[in-house]
């Protein structure tokens, strides 16, 4: 399907998300497709870095259910990943488990359109990947180990007003834009003055309770 501004989006019917009896037709993002120019150094991004270690299908050929998508003539390889550890982290459970499908064009002289090609940041579109993560650090000194340094790096914590953390960005092998986000505080009832401090947290990687999860919806609505 296509939302109004023409972006497409590929509505599964996978599993059962975090929030449940909401108003909302569906539960949330669960993954991406993104166009890749060589499959085999894509997936090693992938898997080493960003830990999609599982290889749910790797098909090449045409494919009939894509029909009717802008450009989906012709051969491709398609090779859907998934990560065999459990997310770890205080929004895990929120987020869920995700998936990454890698689509390569394998027509001899069909060059593939960038997907920043004639863009500027803030138009209305996919722009890149987010993950919430935590141990920052460590993060930056494995992506340089594999070839992939940190592009953008905002050296420790950022005051956004209502919330503060640790934002950075690298790109895979075609520049495809990764952000890594480390969330240091949020809030989770705004007129009781009331935050979550992550960065104090004994445990990072624990997540934090569904009543606090489902309690962060209550900062969205509007009087």
């Amino acid at each position: 399907m296509k939302d109004p501004w023409g972006n497409t989006f590929e509505v599964l019917d996978s599993q059962a998300w975090f929030a449940k009896n909401r108003p909302a037709h569906t539960g949330g993002m669960y993954g991406a497709i993104i166009g890749v120019s060589d499959m085999d150094r894509s997936l090693e991004f992938y898997t080493e870095i960003l830990r999609y270690d599982q290889v749910l299908y790797d098909h090449t050929g045409e494919f009939t259910d894509w029909q009717g998508i802008d450009g989906s003539q012709g051969r491709y390889r398609r090779v859907l990943l998934g990560h065999s550890e459990k997310r770890q982290g205080p929004f895990s459970r929120l987020l869920g488990e995700t998936e990454i499908e890698l689509v390569q064009i394998l027509d001899e002289g069909r060059t593939p359109r960038h997907i920043y090609e004639g863009r500027y940041w803030g138009d209305l579109g996919f722009i890149h990947l987010c993950f919430d993560i935590t141990g920052m650090d460590k993060l930056r000194e494995n992506c340089a180990a594999f070839g992939h340094p940190f592009t953008v790096d905002s050296s420790g914590s950022f005051d956004m007003g209502e919330a503060a953390g640790y934002f950075a960005y690298i790109e895979d092998p075609d520049g495809t834009l990764i952000e890594f986000v480390e969330t240091h505080k949020i809030p989770i009832l705004k007129k009781a003055n009331w935050y979550v401090h992550l960065s104090r947290r004994s445990n990072p990687a624990k997540p934090l309770p569904d009543w606090m999860l489902k309690a962060l919806g209550f900062s969205r609505v509007k009087d």
